[in-house]
């Protein structure tokens, strides 16, 4: 492994399950937040997720596509030398999860935590893996998964779509597939992949209504918010039990790529998805104008 690359992922806060693997792990800012008697997540809003005992990891941080709107460092990948074991990535999850909130145990003079709330996120019982990197390039995925999910965890699994043979074989709580693009073009513009993928996302939509799902569309102003008609066919033809709309946003290395004027405001983002819906029976549910995202059902 990079051992820049490893040690500037550090330092952003990346716990990692191996030396030789870029399996890593962690806790985003609303899993902190919630600890202290914060706002959860939208998915608490949207799904019923605790954010205080959800784990934010990935199995792998190699990707195979380069998305403008994407806030990791493509300048200094992690290349690693082995895959991490399944095994070992559940074995070691509640410890590196703890040690990574280990500023908010309740007993330092200066925490402001729950300790109820703490005691609940010391076993934690939601994993996303959605930290980083395309996990269905992590080749023991569907075992990974399986072994979560006897253990007694949720797991939502979040993917480009990008190999629809791995999301066949994979059998999460919740399936995300991002559609970030209204037709090929765009899709090679925006999201910039190692090679021509838009027909095996397509295989992958496909998948999507044999199984509690989500497609998720990040829009970038000026570059993907256009042709709603064309994402309304796709997120029709998908049978997806939930659509997610969701604004880009102006964080990390993508500020490199796109300027502050691609972050669409909220009430872009829903007037989009309201365009959207008039092409499809897909309807407005709810929506988190803090995280600018909204959720759509089938009518």
């Amino acid at each position: 492994m990079q051992s820049e690359a490893c040690k500037a992922l550090r330092k952003q806060g990346y716990l990692f399950f191996s030396k030789e693997s870029s399996a890593a792990l962690k806790p985003c800012m609303w899993n902190k937040r919630a600890l202290r008697g914060g706002d959860m997540c939208y998915k608490n809003k949207f799904y019923g997720i605790s954010s205080h005992r959800c784990v934010q990891m990935t199995p792998t941080l190699k990707c195979n596509q380069n998305c403008l709107f994407c806030w990791r460092s493509m300048e200094h990948e992690v290349v690693e030398t082995a895959e991490c074991p399944p095994e070992l990535i559940v074995e070691k999850i509640p410890a590196l999860q703890k040690k990574a909130l280990a500023g908010y145990n309740p007993s330092a003079d200066t925490s402001t935590t729950d300790p109820a709330l703490w005691e609940e996120a010391l076993s934690p019982n939601m994993i996303a893996i959605s930290l980083s990197g395309e996990p269905t390039l992590y080749s023991r995925l569907p075992e990974l998964i399986d072994m979560l999910n006897g253990a007694g965890n949720t797991t939502f699994l979040v993917s480009n779509g990008t190999r629809p043979e791995m999301i066949g074989r994979c059998h999460p709580y919740q399936t995300y597939v991002s559609l970030d693009a209204p037709d090929r073009e765009t899709y090679l513009k925006v999201c910039r992949p190692e090679e021509d993928y838009w027909d095996n996302i397509q295989k992958s939509l496909s998948l999507l209504g044999e199984r509690r799902s989500a497609i998720r569309t990040t829009i970038v102003k000026g570059l993907n918010d256009f042709s709603p008609e064309n994402y309304a066919a796709m997120y029709e033809n998908s049978g997806a039990s939930f659509i997610e709309v969701k604004g880009y946003m102006y964080l990390g290395y993508s500020r490199f790529r796109l300027e502050r004027e691609n972050m669409p405001e909220h009430s872009e983002v829903r007037d989009f998805a309201l365009q959207i819906s008039k092409y499809c029976n897909y309807k407005i549910t709810d929506e988190s104008p803090i995280s600018r995202v909204v959720c759509m059902e089938r009518r």
